[in-house]
């Protein structure tokens, strides 16, 4: 694959990425003549150590020596321009080269796992796995998407240009590029967030979710019609009910996503349903699907609801399929069941959304509500889970003085009028952030009795507590025990088929621990819940809330679904995918396929092959929780640093984040002066490490922790745990990923620094001291060693940004040695971050 890679992107990147030059724009020349020339002084300036001031200073002098300072910081902003176009261009090169660089019918695609299956003598157990198992892709509205609307078109058919070789049409692409800006002038509305990524689910997920299950039926000779399990595949859907922290939120925020939903299936209904009436024009069924074609027509057009409900709809295609069945012998049958099955998966809500809020918005509430019932709220967690457990009603909207309070409690109104018009499989699940105790998940399910559930002999709804912190993870599971145990909570749940969804934080869980600790928490969590599920006779179904990156749990997922062994409960995958993640894993439907195959392959593989591979022994879990251990002090001393919240904020790019116009969530919870750690969103969290090249959640602590296992026993327990356990072997990948990541020698001026000198070498020498125990204990002679498409693509997008990289560390140097802020040097620095955040795919 590596040769493949070469040839397929490297040297096209080098043949294409000569068009620039020849782009009708009076910069272009120059710029593309001069970048070369600033990225040769850049490599050779860092590696002769010098600082990024430096070489951008030097390299004015040598070039432009009498220009004045504006035509030299013009240039930075046109070769920043340049740089980001390259990215795009990259992009797209290996984006068209995709199904050649992955082996789509190899480990891990539904080919390979059923000829395994039948291998093994297997297969009968699988389909029974398939009959209940579900692989859930949550897409959210976390802003770490840095491309407009405008531009994701130009790359798309980039793309397809690339993969037929058209010169002509690439070189008109690329004069568009030149000309389209990368940048949004104003924040986007919660409710434009949702339509760019619906966009995803029409012209991606809607065929490939259709492609994957049909092409599996049709593998294990299933009749499309009797398939019981259309919810194999599903895509959930934050934007526009996610309203943990973000203020813009509200319920006609929510009502209005949902609306927009439905009415984009149903176009794509629509367009099936015209191809369809082309082959089927026979007696008793081409009148049947013309009513439904029609139907649709005006609920779409015509704002008149013909079907009020998915059975209606379904009741009119299977009388089309009986009459064709019937009348004429099931010619072409196949398209039918096809649709059918479609419109079973997709329902009239398309995806499925998700309200999420944070547990300290609904304890305000409960005080509130008391407050108005002149009742005073009990000092301890146990009196007051009985008193909101005794509210037999809620004080009228109109008297609450909180207006936030009103917009919650109108959001359980939200949930029901959606349920009503797109099913209750479109809003079912209520998600409480930075969960706590049972009191903050019993807050939210007595709120949804008295209003959603208000008449209903049963509650149509999910409550999921979200556990972060490592010791909110460690508390989870008594937690949990409790809560199966309470007869009112038990009762309910009974009722919901004797399920509980619980959410765990990745992201969250890094900031918190470091790397290694939130890993292993997160994993621990999940055996224990599940053993206290299991003895209260409930499935927990586990929603992991990773990001893109290793340090918010990203990196090679399918590894980390295969080998969670059998103590982990494995009736589902769920996972969100933002930003970058959602565009380069699932933005076209080659990779969006692969990648779905990839989890769905894993999560039954685990089920299907109980190996020593994915069942960690009592030695080997003792061995990962005293390095944990070992890392969490590591990473909790340096997290403590006096210096760590004050680098953030003065010397990293953080406070730039809420200037990049990406998203419209504010940068930190909370709306105090003055930045505290645990106010922090994990995405500039992360991603200010990543601007600086230092990638410190993906890596601090490991060094130490395998270091001091060193001096004590030796690396010879830790090199065979690499050798028989793939979750430690993915563990340790994933940070190395991280690692290639990093380049320190630009920010090395900062060890010089008064103020952050000692604290720049403290991450520097635990960047060297897992670089090399990461080395020895994976016994490779340098990181990634062993997926080198991986490390060649990493490579080569470092190499395209490494002078935006020098760019924006010049004006933060610049800054911080002059001690004044510059309205020009801040430009600079924010728009760096775009080429570099983008060119990094996961970084934050």
């Amino acid at each position: 694959m590596y040769k493949t890679y070469d040839t397929e992107v490297a040297k096209r990147f080098t043949i294409y990425n000569s068009l620039f030059l020849d782009l009708p724009f009076d910069h272009i020349f120059r710029t593309g003549t001069m970048l070369p020339l600033l990225s040769t002084a850049c490599q050779k300036g860092f590696e002769s150590k010098k600082t990024p001031r430096e070489i951008i200073e030097g390299f004015f002098e040598e070039m432009l020596p009498e220009n004045p300072d504006k035509e030299r910081t013009d240039l930075l902003f046109q070769m920043i321009q340049y740089v980001e176009r390259q990215v795009v261009l990259f992009d797209s090169i290996e984006d068209a080269a995709y199904e050649k660089i992955n082996d789509l019918g190899g480990k891990g695609s539904i080919r390979a796992m059923i000829n395994r299956a039948e291998s093994d003598h297997k297969k009968a157990e699988l389909i029974e796995k398939l009959k209940t198992f579900s692989v859930r892709l949550t897409l959210t509205a976390h802003p770490t998407q840095f491309y407009p609307g405008n531009v994701l078109g130009i790359i798309t058919d980039l793309e397809d240009a690339i993969r037929k070789d058209d010169i002509g049409r690439i070189n008109l692409l690329l004069q568009q590029l030149g000309k389209t800006g990368f940048i949004n002038r104003e924040k986007p509305s919660p409710y434009e967030e949702a339509v760019s990524l619906i966009w995803y689910l029409e012209n991606v997920f809607y065929q490939s979710i259709s492609d994957i299950t049909i092409r599996l039926l049709s593998s294990l000779n299933i009749p499309l019609n009797e398939w019981e399990n259309p919810g194999l595949l599903k895509v959930g859907f934050w934007p526009g009910g996610d309203r943990d922290g973000n203020p813009f939120v509200t319920h006609q925020t929510t009502l209005q996503v949902a609306e927009r939903l439905k009415k984009w299936v149903l176009r794509c209904y629509y367009r099936d349903l015209r191809k369809l009436r082309r082959r089927l024009t026979f007696k008793h069924v081409e009148e049947v699907i013309l009513k439904v074609e029609k139907g649709i027509y005006s609920t779409l057009f015509e704002e008149v609801s013909v079907y009020e409900n998915l059975d209606q709809l379904l009741a009119d295609l299977k009388e089309a399929r009986a009459a064709l069945v019937t009348h004429h012998e099931g010619l072409f049958l196949e398209l039918l069941d096809e649709f059918i099955l479609k419109v079973r998966i997709f329902g009239f809500h398309f995806a499925y959304m998700d309200m999420r809020q944070d547990s300290r918005k609904h304890d305000g509430l409960w005080e509130e509500i008391f407050k108005l019932k002149g009742i005073e709220f009990a000092e301890t967690e146990h009196e007051q889970i009985e008193q909101i457990l005794s509210c037999s009603s809620l004080p009228d909207v109109a008297y609450f003085k909180e207006e936030f309070h009103c917009e919650m409690l109108q959001s359980f109104g939200a949930i029901e009028t959606i349920q009503e018009k797109n099913g209750e499989a479109a809003l079912h699940r209520y998600i409480i952030s930075n969960c706590q105790s049972a009191k903050h998940l019993l807050e939210v399910y007595q709120l949804a009795k008295l209003t959603l559930g208000e008449g209903k002999e049963q509650l149509p709804l999910d409550v999921v507590p979200l556990f972060e912190t490592i010791d909110d993870l460690a508390e989870a599971p008594q937690i949990m025990d409790w809560l199966y145990k309470l007869p009112e909570y038990r009762k309910h749940l009974s009722t919901r088929g004797d399920k509980q969804t619980i959410m765990l934080g990745f992201s969250d869980g890094t900031k918190d621990g470091g790397y290694l600790k939130a890993n292993w928490s997160i994993l621990r969590a999940k055996e224990e819940m599940t053993r206290v599920s299991r003895e209260n006779g409930i499935q927990v179904v586990f929603f992991d809330g990773r990001g893109g990156p290793p340090a918010r749990g990203g990196g090679n997922m399918h590894n980390f679904y295969a080998s969670l062994g059998e103590n982990v409960e494995n009736a589902e995958i769920q996972v969100t995918i933002q930003g970058q993640t959602i565009s380069a894993n699932y933005g076209k439907q080659a990779s969006c396929t692969y990648n779905f195959e990839q989890l769905l392959s894993a999560g039954l593989e685990n089920h299907l092959y109980a190996d020593a591979e994915r069942n960690l022994n009592q030695a080997q879990r003792d061995l990962i929780e005293e390095l944990a251990n070992l890392g969490y002090e590591s990473y909790k001393e340096f997290k403590n640093h006096p210096k760590f919240v004050p680098y953030l904020e003065h010397v990293t790019p953080l406070k730039y984040f809420g200037m990049t116009n990406i998203g419209s969530r504010p940068l930190k919870r909370g709306k105090g002066e003055g930045l505290k750690f645990e106010d922090l969103r994990a995405i500039p969290f992360v991603g200010s490490w990543a601007q600086m090249k230092q990638n410190i959640p993906g890596f601090y602590g490991v060094g130490s922790a395998i270091s001091q296992m060193e001096k004590k026993k030796g690396l010879k327990e830790l090199k065979n745990l690499y050798q028989e356990s793939l979750f430690f072997r993915t563990l340790l990948g994933n940070s190395m990923q991280s690692l290639n990541k990093c380049f320190y020698p630009a920010t090395s001026y900062l060890k010089n620094n008064e103020a952050y000198g000692d604290f720049w070498q403290l991450m520097f020498e635990e960047y060297g001291r897992s670089v090399d125990q990461l080395k020895k204990v994976s016994q490779l002679e340098e990181l990634m060693g062993d997926n080198l498409v991986s490390k060649a693509s990493i490579s080569i997008r470092e190499r395209i940004v490494l002078p935006l990289i020098t760019i924006q560390q010049y004006a933060i140097q610049k800054m911080l040695e002059d001690g004044k802020p510059s309205e020009v040097l801040q430009r600079l620095v924010l728009r760096s971050m775009f080429g570099i955040i983008n060119a990094a795919r996961n970084a934050a």
